[in-house]
């Protein structure tokens, strides 16, 4: 734990107790002393606060700065307007997903946050292929999400209740200027702040004063987004996953596609373009394991009959406290990725039944 590299709350942390875990290079909260479950709870009820000061904040500026972006991903940055944000995912040759991220146009550049364990790679990867690059190392990132977000928030900074879902603004709370969008990694409503440094302490004490507002850790993070549905880097998506049997397609639009006003032109359009068209041999799945025992990462899959090769793997599982029983992410062969379809998972040397579902397991918030 000497070794790791501490965000700007992790006096804070401390302070309230925190179990601090290695992560991505960090020493980062994994939970507080309320516990996994009530963090998680309390964040579906009324409103949790997080620290993802670790994950990599980066400007990207100069004229052509969407133009050059839509070469290195599928999203629509060029016609993303001023003031929103948008889902995308840097893609590679052979069309998997080198990192997912999200890009707000901020008028005269783009912002862009990124995962804390690619963010060195995906610097280095931008800088070499686009002007006008810069880290952004003084600012700590803070994410307060659930029902309650909008009402502790903007006690503090009242502008936020105009904004709607993956809306952006930079406002003022005292002499720090703000870095806001309404989006979240949970499912629910909220913001992600970015705040200058020296008053990062300052904003988090403040946040959690307001009666709705509890500290929570990565455990509930995860928990969380399981239950949302949503992908974990180098979990539920990879270099060699793409994004089309990651069930992302939603976030290529129609103007990246064939016979779109831009279609193509983007790394890795050599797969991802004919997988759009006539779907992939896999798919990314929600599963829901019977009984009490929980599917966890790297469970194999087998067809209903358990005989045979694994037909597939879990790449994201454990117990989703929402709907108190275990609930699983993977992958499956197209054939058995249906809905109502039933397969086998290995939990230790037992081959238990799982249904597939749709996706999200939980129904997303998100203010529209």
């Amino acid at each position: 734990m000497d070794d790791l590299l501490h965000t700007p709350l992790h006096e804070l942390h401390l302070e309230l107790g925190a179990r601090m875990v290695p992560f991505a290079g960090y020493a980062m909260p994994v939970q507080y002393p309320a516990g996994v479950l009530a963090e998680h709870r309390h964040c579906r009820a009324q409103a949790a606060l997080f620290d993802v000061s670790h994950m990599g904040q980066i400007i990207l500026g100069g004229r052509g700065a969407a133009e050059g972006l839509e070469a290195l991903l599928p999203a629509d940055v060029q016609g993303l307007a001023p003031g929103r944000q948008c889902y995308g995912f840097l893609t590679n040759a052979d069309g998997g997903i080198d990192d997912d991220l999200m890009i707000a146009n901020r008028g005269d550049h783009l912002f862009l946050v990124v995962n804390a364990a690619r963010k060195a790679s995906d610097l280095a990867h931008l800088q070499a292929n686009l002007t006008g690059v810069e880290p952004v190392t003084d600012r700590a990132l803070l994410a307060l999400q659930g029902p309650g977000a909008e009402a502790a928030l903007a006690r503090l900074v009242p502008d936020v209740s105009a904004l709607r879902f993956m809306d952006v603004a930079v406002l003022e709370w005292g002499d720090a200027a703000l870095w806001i969008s309404r989006s979240g990694y949970t499912g629910e409503d909220g913001f992600e702040i970015s705040v200058p440094e020296a008053q990062a302490l300052d904003l988090a004490r403040t946040l959690l004063a307001q009666p709705e507002v509890a500290p929570a850790g990565l455990g509930a993070r995860d928990s969380l987004r399981l239950e949302a549905g949503l992908c974990l880097y180098g979990h539920d998506i990879d270099a060699g996953t793409s994004p089309v049997e990651a069930g992302l397609a939603w976030a290529i639009r129609k103007c990246r596609r064939r016979g779109g006003s831009r279609a193509g032109g983007f790394t890795g359009a050599e797969r991802i373009l004919p997988e759009l068209e006539h779907r992939p041999a896999r798919r990314r799945v929600g599963l829901l394991p019977e009984g009490r025992a929980p599917m966890r990462e790297g469970v194999a899959l087998f067809d209903a009959r358990g005989d045979g090769p694994p037909a597939g793997q879990i790449t994201s599982g454990g117990f989703g406290p929402t709907l108190a029983r275990p609930v699983a992410m993977g992958y499956l062969p197209a054939p058995l990725a249906q809905p109502g379809t039933t397969v086998r998972g290995d939990v230790r040397g037992k081959l238990l039944p799982a249904r597939v579902v749709p996706l999200p397991f939980h129904t997303t918030t998100y203010r529209k």
